[in-house]
């Protein structure tokens, strides 16, 4: 290493800062919804740089609100008290014990801890589940599968998995005007007072649609969206996006992320990305650098 190492580093760093300060400027008051997913969340130094990534965003004069998954650590609980997990098309069956557990875990357990390391990092957090104000309301999500020997479509019954159906945004809007950072549990509420597991993902677009976010943010465990040879694509439109569900090029899991980006850019939100929770200050890299990491859904071309 040569003497000038250290002084070119310092140097890199002020020009990030630099590169940082329009964007910064640009996003003062506004509302960022992060969902905060995969393996980032059960990797301890990824999710308190998480925290301190958030802390940061709040810190520059941005309104974060996390919303949290935790598909895995619910599958583990289940494995631990010997309750066997049955999937269609990807969504837990979800008996009345087991959306016990799944409240337990979302609400009770992963939640409490974001806030804490939000607050460990020098923010101010809260956690809610979405029963609490009936912040998100729920109804029954109706899933359908085609027997593919008859070609019949049967409705399949997920017990209490549910869809947002609408968002009261007047507690996450008073902790935020409070300075207050809040972690949401993708937890909903039935007009039967049934509770209901919601997908992470389409509770995050739900809340950043219903709070007119500027920015919606999705980190997952890829790279974003990857074109037929695997290269990052750093920009899509909704009708570029949905011509790479159509080809194929999209599929899988990543196909609700962005049905999730595509409707929220189409209501409110000026941006949604996907980005990978595995790279270290991923939010700040993307946010404030001018090239991003990820790929970035908006309706205005890259």
């Amino acid at each position: 290493m040569t003497d000038t190492d250290p002084l070119e580093a310092r140097l890199q760093t002020a020009a990030t800062l630099s590169e940082a300060l329009p964007y910064m400027r640009r996003f003062t008051g506004k509302t960022f919804v992060i969902k905060f997913g995969g393996h980032a969340m059960g990797d301890e130094a990824l999710a308190q740089r998480f925290a301190r990534d958030v802390v940061l965003l709040k810190q520059v004069g941005i309104l974060p609100v996390v919303v949290h998954g935790g598909g895995p650590q619910i599958g583990r609980m289940l494995e631990r008290l010997k309750i066997e997990s049955q999937f269609v098309q990807g969504l837990r069956i979800t008996d009345a014990v087991t959306v016990e557990i799944v409240e337990m875990v979302l609400a009770g357990n992963i939640n409490k801890q974001i806030a804490a390391d939000i607050t460990a990092a020098g923010g101010r957090a809260i956690g809610l589940s979405g029963k609490d104000g009936h912040l998100l309301r729920a109804r029954r999500l109706q899933c359908t599968h085609r027997d593919p020997e008859s070609q019949v479509e049967k409705i399949i019954d997920l017990g209490f998995v549910g869809e947002p159906e609408s968002v009261d945004t007047e507690v996450i809007e008073r902790l935020t005007a409070a300075g207050i950072i809040p972690v949401i549990a993708p937890i909903g509420i039935g007009d039967d007072s049934a509770t209901y597991n919601i997908n992470g993902d389409t509770a995050a677009g739900a809340i950043a649609n219903a709070l007119g976010a500027t920015k919606l943010l999705m980190l997952t465990d890829v790279a974003g969206v990857l074109d037929q040879e695997g290269a990052l694509i750093p920009h899509l439109t909704p009708d570029s996006a949905r011509a790479r569900m159509e080809d194929g090029t999209v599929s899988g899991g990543m196909v609700p992320k962005i049905e999730t980006c595509i409707d929220a850019v189409a209501d409110t939100v000026e941006a949604a990305h996907i980005l990978d929770g595995r790279i270290p200050h991923v939010l700040l890299l993307e946010i404030f650098t001018a090239h991003g990491v990820g790929t970035m859904i908006s309706a205005e071309a890259g």
